[in-house]
């Protein structure tokens, strides 16, 4: 089990969505410090300026993480200013809702940095750290779209497969060195945030709130879950798509499901086919 108390805790996307609600419920929780990293200045001071209100050590810092050399330059900064990270969760993720061919580099670009190049560029920037201290664990925001292929997704789909991919390998890597080392991998469905504003769902696949899933993956933390497939039917997904044809299974997401007409009414946060948390 992970202790929470008494732990610095390092959130990306922070300021807003899920990712405030972790930060709040892990320093209420005991932890020790909150270092939260957003681009979004306007949010992260309103976050911060409620965080410290309530009494709370809270390190603010403006950043865009698709940018490697800051993200290397400002994770100097807080190690300087809080020490080792023991809990680093990497929440910041971004959409663009549209279909492949009308995307622009720039777009195909951002999405795949945003989504999972930081994540790993940001790890490996704290990870020496934990490896030397031990008892630390990664939190890594994923996507049941990292099983699932879905049409206006194409390019968040690859993202998330990839984050997935690399956070179950880093998971492995660190439980061979047996210094109580821990990774979460997230897969949520869509969260009522306001990322995926106008998407379509039913009731096998519900919209999750963000408080309950918050809720979910911070006893995730403190029991050491490898995964958090919410919801019930998510979990099924790597198996049954791994014993149905690859028609049956378009098929049962697209006819039965109606994953595949999800994103047909997306608009996002900017209602201009775009979103970000």
């Amino acid at each position: 089990m992970s202790s929470i108390n008494g732990k610095t805790v390092l959130i990306t996307g922070g300021a807003s969505g899920i990712g405030k609600l972790m930060g709040e419920k892990l320093l209420k929780a005991g932890a020790k410090q909150l270092v939260i990293w957003d681009i979004n200045k306007e949010n992260l001071d309103k976050t911060s300026f409620e965080l410290k209100a309530g009494g709370f050590t809270v390190f603010p810092h403006v950043v865009d993480i698709s940018d490697t050399d800051k993200v290397i330059e400002l994770a100097k900064t807080v190690k300087k200013e809080t020490g080792s990270v023991d809990i680093l969760i990497n929440n910041a993720g971004v959409v663009a809702g549209k279909r492949f061919a009308n995307l622009s580099h720039k777009e195909i670009d951002f999405v795949m940095n945003i989504n999972s190049l930081a994540m790993m560029h940001i790890t490996l920037e704290f990870l020496s750290d934990m490896i030397k201290k031990g008892n630390a664990h990664i939190v890594n925001i994923s996507s049941a779209a990292g099983y699932v292929a879905n049409p206006k997704m194409s390019v968040y789909a690859a993202s998330k497969w990839a984050a997935l991919g690399w956070s179950e390998s880093l998971r492995i890597e660190l439980e061979e060195l047996h210094k109580d080392l821990h990774v979460t991998t997230v897969t949520p469905f869509y969260i009522n945030t306001g990322m995926f504003e106008g998407v379509k769902s039913n009731p096998f696949l519900p919209i999750l709130d963000s408080d309950k899933i918050t809720d979910v993956i911070i006893e995730a933390i403190k029991n050491n879950k490898l995964f958090v497939r919410e919801p019930l039917l998510v979990k099924t997904v790597p198996f049954v798509k791994g014993i149905l044809p690859t028609r049956v299974f378009d098929w049962f997401a697209g006819r039965i499901l109606g994953i595949y007409k999800s994103m047909d009414n997306f608009v996002g946060h900017e209602g201009k086919n775009h979103g970000k948390d």
